[in-house]
């Protein structure tokens, strides 16, 4: 049997029994459950905060190993950046001082790779999420920076291959065996307006008369194409290559040709022999050095095999005004 309750009632001077509503006791049942829910809550927050679960200690303690190996993740994100950014160093230095051109640009080194944000569902994660998107973001540059290098390297490697090309092609040694050509150059005819041996008047030499005994190995100055071997009326029996990047070279008086139009040649190979055909007065090697259709001085494409002291007679000799042997 439950407590009754009377109140006095003033009025009548009696004490009258309290009745209460259904409604009322519903009320006094749901503040005690709420009160009750509450009390509860509250200690299941203290005793997880200050007396975690054994799974949460566990999940606590992968968490501290997760963000150790993240700080060395990290570092070594940050380690692999800067050996990535000395190979751009070098790259660069590449580029500019090697091909002379443009390195990577820096915008699009630094720039992102765009689109939209893959990690949405990932910065959704208050706890780890933040974590979790910067490692990734900075692994994503990094595979970024390391395709364009990638990319720049591959582009090093065909220039260097197109510069080795190219230097090969340049003609830049003598037409006539060296072991065979005389030192002595005071019968050497230049580049340049010279007596002409036959008609006695002053004409443009085109090209430097090399001397030498009839017979001897004329070799071609770079690799290239022959795009004639023939007799002509006043080289006589000549030969010219299309070296390529602009460079042609001729050949004339030679006593025999040994190539054919249209075949590839090599620095060094023989070509023929040094002769005496077409408008000559000795054997000798007429050597000429075409660049983008106009002929040039061939003293500046025959330096091998000479020491400064040699050069600079050869240029002396060169450039005296005598007359040449076609």
């Amino acid at each position: 049997m439950g407590k009754e309750k009377f109140v006095f009632n003033v009025h009548t001077l009696s004490y009258e029994k309290v009745q209460t509503s259904i409604k009322q006791n519903l009320i006094r049942v749901f503040g005690f459950l709420c009160a009750a829910a509450v009390t509860a809550f509250l200690f299941t927050l203290v005793m997880h905060n200050f007396f975690p679960s054994p799974r949460e200690k566990t999940l606590q303690q992968e968490i501290s190993v997760m963000e150790s190996e993240y700080e060395k993740l990290s570092e070594e994100i940050k380690t692999l950046n800067q050996a990535l950014g000395n190979i751009k160093e070098r790259d660069a230095y590449a580029y500019r001082m090697v091909f002379g051109m443009d390195p990577i640009d820096e915008d699009v080194w630094e720039g992102g790779v765009g689109g939209h944000d893959e990690y949405a569902l990932l910065r959704q994660n208050k706890n780890t999420g933040k974590i979790v998107v910067d490692a990734l973001e900075k692994v994503r540059k990094l595979k970024h920076q390391m395709v364009l290098q990638s990319k720049s390297l591959d582009t090093i490697m065909h220039l260097a291959e197109e510069k080795e090309e190219m230097l090969a092609s340049i003609p830049s040694i003598k037409p006539v065996r060296s072991d065979k050509l005389s030192k002595s150059v005071g019968l050497l005819s230049g580049f340049g307006y010279r007596i002409h041996p036959i008609y006695k008047v002053p004409k443009f030499h085109a090209g430097l008369d090399f001397t030498s005994h009839r017979g001897t190995a004329s070799p071609a100055t770079g690799d290239g194409v022959v795009v004639k071997a023939e007799y002509h009326s006043g080289y006589g029996r000549c030969v010219v290559i299309r070296h390529g990047y602009g460079y042609e070279t001729l050949y004339g008086h030679m006593d025999k040709i040994m190539v054919k139009k249209g075949q590839k040649v090599k620095r060094g190979q023989q070509i023929g022999k040094v002769g005496n055909t077409g408008t000559s007065t000795a054997p000798h090697c007429h050597y000429e050095v075409h660049l983008k259709g106009k002929p040039v001085n061939p003293m500046h494409y025959v330096l091998d095999g000479l020491s400064p002291k040699e050069y600079e007679a050869l240029v002396k000799a060169a450039d005296a005004v005598n007359q040449s042997f076609d």
